[in-house]
Order: structure tokens, then C-alpha cells, then sequence
């Protein structure tokens, strides 16, 4: 049996885990101020509601980004029925924890939907789920022939499954730890590019994730694999991982970021980058249109 570990050497040094962890400090880290162990709500907040069948609340991360892509894909392919009011959650805020939103989704993280075209309305949370959910109600974008559709659904849950260790694993101790862990570091960045590389290989020989038909997998797997290609989500990832030697990724990444709905939808509920191209909220075609406008006219 391996020798214990000597605690001088443990960060920090001396330190030794208890029998029983308690929470006695925040944990450090940019989201130090929002964790806690334990669930429910912490304030109360009535939810708004706007005029459309939909009601999403959200932020434009990635998670978020999957579901307002989903619905301009869905709009633009002339789905009307997919009119959407899109609601932004600060989760640096905490408003996740408030009582309306805790009320549709239990575990407190964005995105959340609301669908009001039925009696009884329907709650949907999980980003993997709304796009199911959604894309099942309009026909579109999940393919109804069972090896399609289990391919999409296979590359689905692989994202839903994989990109944990990509944000809370690398994300975390890459870009938001308040101290460089060398051992926290080259153990995500490990599997980071293991990741990469199933995606490179995979898309060697298919143009989208299931096959030629562009999907909800594409969807999903994008705003956090493509996002790191491109460099757009953690500064700094793209050279340190080297995506740029992934050809098939940034092949297959820059097709999609090509698409006017994925464009659209990356700009909802956003609360980084420059404040100008920022939508905090989206309530109708012509909101995007506004910010659009203003990037193609800068050359953004």
C-alpha cells in the first residue's frame, strides 16, 4: 500500500481533510460569494412573464447558449410557435436562488423554460432536456429514424456528461481558482484534450455530430467544445490546449459559428464582452436585429 501522502507538501501546506467536512468559509474563487451546500431559496422573486408561448430564463453562457440557439434555429426554419421572451438570471447575483426560480428548477442553474402554450403550463430544466423537449414539440432537429436519433441522443448525453470535467474541472482551475494548481491543472487539461480529440476524430469522417443532419448534438456541443476552439471561452484555453492541431473540430466549429441562428442566439441573456453586443434580455426578432446591426457595422 502507498504511503500517505505528506501533508507539508498538501495546498495548503499542512493541510489534512477532517472526518467530517463542515462548511466554515467560503471556498475562494470568483463564485466563492454563490456557493453553498445546500439547496432552495434564499429570497423571494416572482418570475416576469412576457407575451410569448415560451418563456426562457437564462444567462449566455454556454449551458444557456444551447437553448437560444436551439429556439432562432427553430424560428428561423419557421417554427412561429417558438417565439420566445428570453429572461436574464445573474447568477453572480444569486438569482437563481430566488423563490421563482427555484419553483421551475429545484437545483438552482440556468437555463430554465417555461412552456405556456399548454394547460397546465410545463417546467422544463436541464439544458439537455429543454432541447429535447423542444425540439420533440416542433419536429425539428432530432431525427425520428432510431439509428438517428439514438446517435443524436448518444452525442447529446456525452456532452451533458463531458463537459463537467471541460468547465467545473479545467474551466475552474485554468481561469477561475484564486490559486494555480499545477496537479488540478494537467489532470483537466488531461482530459480536456481527450475530449477534443473524441470530437476530432469523430467529425474526421461525419459533418455533424450525427451524421450529415445538423442536430441538437450540434447544438450542445458547441458552445462549449467550439467555444474553446475559437478561444471565446476561457482566455487563454485555445493556445494552452492547442486546438488549433484538432483540423476536424475547427472545421466542423467554424461551419456552425457560420450559421445566422447560432450567431443570434449566442448574443441572448449575454453578461460578458463588449456591454454594446450585449442582449440581457430578448423579446422579440427585432431586439437581435438592433445588435446585429450595430456588429456588422463595426465589422464585429
Amino acid at each position: 500500500m502507498a504511503d500517505a501522502p505528506d501533508p507539508a507538501n498538501n495546498q495548503p501546506a499542512g493541510y489534512v481533510p477532517p472526518k467530517v467536512w463542515t462548511w466554515d468559509a467560503p471556498s475562494g474563487g470568483q463564485f466563492a460569494s454563490i456557493n453553498r451546500p445546500v439547496s432552495g431559496a434564499t429570497h423571494e422573486k416572482v418570475l416576469p412573464v412576457g407575451a410569448h408561448p415560451l418563456q426562457l430564463y437564462s444567462l449566455g453562457t454556454p449551458n444557456g447558449q444551447k437553448v437560444t440557439i436551439l429556439l432562432e434555429e427553430l424560428l428561423a426554419a419557421g417554427h412561429s410557435g417558438a417565439e420566445y421572451d428570453a429572461w436574464k438570471i445573474d447568477i453572480g447575483a444569486g438569482d437563481q436562488f430566488g423563490s421563482g426560480f427555484v419553483e421551475i428548477n429545484p437545483n438552482s442553474k440556468i437555463p430554465a423554460l417555461v412552456d405556456h402554450s399548454v394547460d397546465p403550463n410545463i417546467r422544463v430544466f436541464e439544458s439537455g432536456a429543454i432541447l429535447i423537449y423542444l425540439a420533440e414539440k416542433f419536429g425539428a432537429f432530432l431525427p425520428t429514424d432510431p439509428a438517428k436519433r439514438a446517435t443524436t441522443l448518444s452525442w447529446l448525453m456525452w456532452q451533458m456528461g463531458s463537459a463537467p470535467f471541460l468547465g467545473g474541472g479545467f474551466g475552474h482551475f485554468f481561469a477561475y481558482a484564486p490559486i494555480k494548481i499545477e496537479y488540478a491543472i494537467n489532470r483537466y487539461a488531461m482530459e480536456a484534450k481527450r475530449q477534443l480529440h473524441v470530437l476530432d476524430t469523430h467529425l474526421a469522417d461525419n459533418r455533424y455530430l450525427a451524421g450529415d443532419e445538423y442536430t441538437i448534438a450540434d447544438m450542445a456541443v458547441w458552445p462549449w467544445y467550439g467555444g474553446v476552439a475559437r478561444g471565446d471561452t476561457y482566455s487563454g484555453a485555445a493556445e494552452f490546449l492547442n486546438a488549433a492541431e484538432y483540423k476536424h473540430l475547427n472545421r466542423w466549429t467554424e461551419e456552425v459559428a457560420a450559421r445566422e441562428p447560432v450567431q443570434r442566439g449566442r448574443l441572448v441573456n449575454r453578461g460578458s464582452g463588449p456591454e454594446e453586443y450585449r442582449l440581457a434580455e430578448r423579446h422579440a426578432a427585432a431586439d437581435i436585429d438592433a445588435i446585429r446591426a450595430k456588429m456588422k457595422a463595426a465589422g464585429a
